[in-house]
């Protein structure tokens, strides 16, 4: 056993396969990342070994076992970080079987290691009328409102992923008609969306506005901050808290249904397209899931909301005023004698 052999597939995981022969975006690279980051200090500070002598030995099933159960116990993860943190592993292991077959049922075991189950997540959406309410809080007056406005009526009309958002450059976007806008998916995935007239306008005033402040081109980031880089995924779930805040402040509480990340936007779209009547394919096609079966999710939550409005619509009459076939002794004595 070479001493320095973990370190070496561990780097060319990393460095070359994963960008190079996956082509995986860098979100999910530095997830990677950050996962062995945690198995390493797992290994230093819970198994007492040394940094620079930790070999491939080191990552069979019981110390991957030992290393997810440090996760959940000590470092309160949740069973989806867990299921992420693991998928990493598991994939490193595939890597080294087919660089060192010698290590192939060890790589096995690992790969048999189950997910734990997780509980659906609580989808939250906003209506229309809460999304308009949302746009309302920003003060277009400034240049910090014109840009929080922009943002938040492209990633609801387009139903943008965070990430999707802030990789979107001046370049991305035709406003000339018909406006669309081309986005990198997950996947590294590209789709064409449409841009109703409205946002294309909003967009054009706002990139009117961007490039009178700052000397920006096509490859500039569309949505920047004070110092002209991108957005990142905080600051843009900063902007949306700020304005969900100052509806609380307005008294429009009953429009927030729960907790609303980034995301909400995109669920809510999702809904309102289903609800407007646009079959689930194109919403597929639109959101850009590489199966309906992800998309059918939508379908569910309206359904539950037509069950609720037909609950409220035509109550069910309590059992006391229902009638009671077993005093119908004509009833009775006619299912008795049916099959006779």
């Amino acid at each position: 056993m070479i001493t320095n052999e973990f370190s070496l597939l561990l780097t060319t995981f990393l460095a070359k396969y994963l960008p190079g022969q996956r082509n995986l975006s860098h979100n999910t690279i530095s997830s990677y990342r950050d996962c062995f980051k945690l198995f390493l200090v797992f290994c230093t500070e819970e198994r007492k070994l040394n940094l620079a002598s930790i070999q491939l030995n080191d990552m069979e099933r019981q110390h991957v076992i030992a290393f997810l159960n440090w996760l959940e116990e000590s470092r309160k993860c949740s069973n989806s970080t867990r299921n992420q943190r693991l998928a990493a592993l598991k994939s490193f292991a595939h890597f080294v079987a087919s660089e060192n077959p010698e290590y192939l049922f060890q790589c096995q075991q690992i790969a048999a290691i189950p997910m734990k189950r997780t509980r659906g997540r609580v989808m939250n959406f906003l209506s229309p009328e809460g999304i308009h309410a949302l746009l309302l809080q920003t003060d277009t007056r400034t240049w910090r409102g014109c840009r929080d406005h922009a943002l938040l009526v492209l990633m609801y009309d387009c139903a943008l992923r965070v990430q999707e958002l802030i990789d979107l450059t001046i370049g991305d976007l035709r406003l000339d008609s018909p406006a669309v806008v081309k986005i990198l998916g997950k996947g590294r995935k590209y789709r064409i969306i449409p841009i109703t007239s409205k946002t294309a306008n909003i967009l054009s005033n706002y990139i009117h506005d961007l490039k009178w402040r700052s000397h920006c081109n096509l490859d500039s980031p569309l949505f920047q901050n004070n110092r002209h880089s991108k957005l990142t995924r905080v600051g843009v779930s900063g902007i949306l808290q700020k304005h969900i805040q100052g509806m609380k402040i307005q008294g429009l509480s009953h429009l927030i249904p729960g907790k609303i990340s980034p995301h909400s936007l995109r669920h809510s779209k999702a809904v309102h397209l289903l609800r407007s009547g646009v079959p689930l394919i194109y919403i597929r096609d639109f959101l850009g899931h590489s199966s309906v079966t992800t998309t059918e999710i939508y379908a569910k939550i309206d359904s539950e909301e037509k069950r609720k409005a037909i609950e409220n619509a035509y109550p069910v009459q309590s059992q006391e005023i229902v009638p009671s076939w077993e005093k119908d002794e004509n009833l009775i004595n006619w299912l008795s004698n049916f099959c006779k």
